[in-house]
């Protein structure tokens, strides 16, 4: 089969449309269309239906968007592999996931002691979910990941080898002139009348436990797309939000954070495959252990606020 095509249709399940797969590939959309047909026609399935915005897989497409993804992604390793082994001295890329607070928190800090140890390295960094990074990992997309197992929690699974690295204390980000800004621990009581922006489940779900727990609601008004779009609505003082307390140093300088009394937290682990481990995982996991012990904010007696 022809990757090309392939690609294309990995292409259209991202967009949802023939015109913008058709835009972003430089190809008519009569083009994309007949592709589209002729991989159906190969399969003998459709994998493509029609809907009010667009188009979506079949779920015989969605099957084989995944495998189709994990091929093309392979195939551009193997691309880059060839053109870096070009002088016969070949090392192995290494592709690191992670979730947006680890990312922007504890991963810069060890890799760049990796790369003190371990010399040049071609590295990529992939930002994602838990259960989206469990799953690259799966498929090779990844050699190593740092999730962790914030609700829904994380899948036992034979085919990857878990470690955990230490417990994260959630905090409450606020913006730098916020009543409580350099206040010290308090009950989330105190904080259930403010309007609070999330943006994504896990989180939203350990803040709705804890809140729970203590006999009061907190009222999720504002949505954003991702943790960015949470803290800029935080700096400009349209609510407060629950941030992981890893991603404390890593904070924009108008957004500042108050300690919660019993917090939530979450398990951070490493993920790496069982089959073919890269090299350098093991030494970067161990890099990863140190840099979140590091950024692990000091956890003083949570005594309530007068």
């Amino acid at each position: 089969m022809d990757l090309t095509v392939w690609r294309t249709f990995v292409t259209v399940c991202r967009l949802g449309s023939l015109s913008a797969a058709a835009a972003e590939l430089h190809h008519t959309q009569s083009a994309v269309s007949r592709q589209i047909a002729g991989l159906e026609r190969q399969l003998g399935v459709p994998l493509m239906e029609r809907h009010a915005r667009g188009v979506r897989p079949t779920p015989a497409g969605e099957v084989f968007r995944h495998h189709a993804l994990a091929t093309l992604n392979e195939a551009d390793r193997a691309v880059r592999a060839a053109r870096d082994a070009g002088d016969g001295a070949f090392r192995r890329p290494l592709a690191v996931g992670a979730t947006p607070s680890l990312a922007a928190g504890i991963v810069p800090e060890a890799v760049r002691a990796l790369l003190k140890q371990a010399g040049s390295l071609r590295w990529s960094l992939l930002p994602g979910l838990s259960a989206q990074l469990h799953h690259r990992v799966i498929t090779g997309d990844l050699d190593i990941a740092v999730v962790t197992d914030a609700p829904p929690g994380l899948p036992d699974d034979p085919r990857v080898e878990r470690r955990f690295l230490g417990l994260d204390d959630m905090v409450v980000a606020l913006p730098v002139d916020h009543p409580r800004a350099g206040c010290g621990p308090v009950r989330i009581q105190t904080l259930a009348d403010e309007t609070w922006a999330e943006d994504n489940d896990g989180s939203a779900a350990l803040l709705g436990q804890h809140a729970a727990r203590a006999g009061v609601s907190a009222r999720i008004d504002l949505a954003a797309a991702d943790l960015p779009g949470k803290l800029a609505l935080v700096a400009t003082g349209h609510a407060i939000a629950l941030i992981p307390g890893v991603l404390t140093r890593a904070l924009r300088t108008d957004v500042t954070t108050v300690d919660l009394v019993d917090p939530p937290n979450r398990g951070i682990y490493t993920i790496t495959p069982r089959r073919d481990p890269h090299p350098c995982a093991a030494p970067l996991r161990d890099q990863f252990a140190t840099a979140f012990a590091c950024a692990r904010p000091a956890q003083a007696a949570h005594r309530p606020t007068a």
